[in-house]
């Protein structure tokens, strides 16, 4: 008898060879340990703005923070720049070192590099920011390629579709066989964009039934789970 799948949600199988397995950052491969969240809010506080709540500061923890910031933290348009070069003194400061790799999640993309995978990062923080965390944190060899936003934020807001594809033409030998992994449903929805499959993971910052709203082939919880839906025949 085959034992199932150990995923908490699947709508369609996805344990099979992928040539291609984009990863998101936060959220997915790195906890930021409140450095992202306690951030925007110390940012917010020196412009003397209002801090929104707990949760709606979590929820600012995937999107564009351009998009966030003008949206839920209702930071005036004239003022964002402002407020990003705050955040983002602190959080190359201090943030990036206090960020963590969840557990198991480097052994996991390890083994499907062995396997024959071509494993990329596709996020929408900046992309230098996103070479410069994984640096920190020791996994950027690990990673094929890094695909990001550009320097200049306010060019975010479109969303994440256009960063997958540029992994997409990066890799176009790998590109007929790919999947996204990430945590909230703008990496499901970047997939769907792209033709893709997401496999959604549960230890982010996704709200109850997010990823399985937005159409996550699957959700795990755990790195070991992930590698067996993504390592199949690898």
């Amino acid at each position: 008898m085959t034992r199932a799948l150990p995923v908490l949600w699947q709508a369609c199988p996805v344990a099979h060879m992928h040539s291609l397995i984009l990863f998101d950052l936060d959220g997915t491969l790195v906890d930021p340990a409140g450095a992202i969240t306690e951030g925007i809010a110390g940012a917010l506080r020196r412009h003397g703005l209002p801090v929104p709540d707990d949760d709606a500061l979590q929820a600012m923890v995937g999107p564009p923070l351009v998009s966030s910031l003008t949206g839920p933290a209702g930071v005036p348009a004239s003022r964002v720049q402002d407020v990003l070069a705050t955040y983002r003194t602190g959080y190359v400061d201090t943030g990036m070192a206090r960020s963590r790799p969840y557990p198991g999640i480097a052994r996991c993309v390890a083994a499907l590099a062995r396997r024959g995978a071509v494993v990329a990062v596709a996020t929408q923080k900046p992309e230098w920011l996103a070479e410069e965390l994984l640096t920190v944190q020791g996994l950027r060899p690990l990673f094929a390629s890094v695909h990001g936003s550009p320097r200049d934020e306010t060019r975010a807001a479109a969303g994440k579709t256009s960063i997958i594809r540029a992994a997409l033409e990066r890799h176009p030998d790998a590109a007929g066989s790919a999947v996204m992994v990430g945590d909230r449903r703008h990496d499901v929805e970047g997939a769907t964009a792209n033709g893709l499959p997401c496999i959604g993971v549960e230890w982010g910052f996704a709200a109850p039934g997010e990823l399985q709203e937005a159409g996550a082939a699957a959700v795990v919880h755990s790195a070991d789970e992930l590698l067996e839906v993504l390592g199949g025949s690898l």
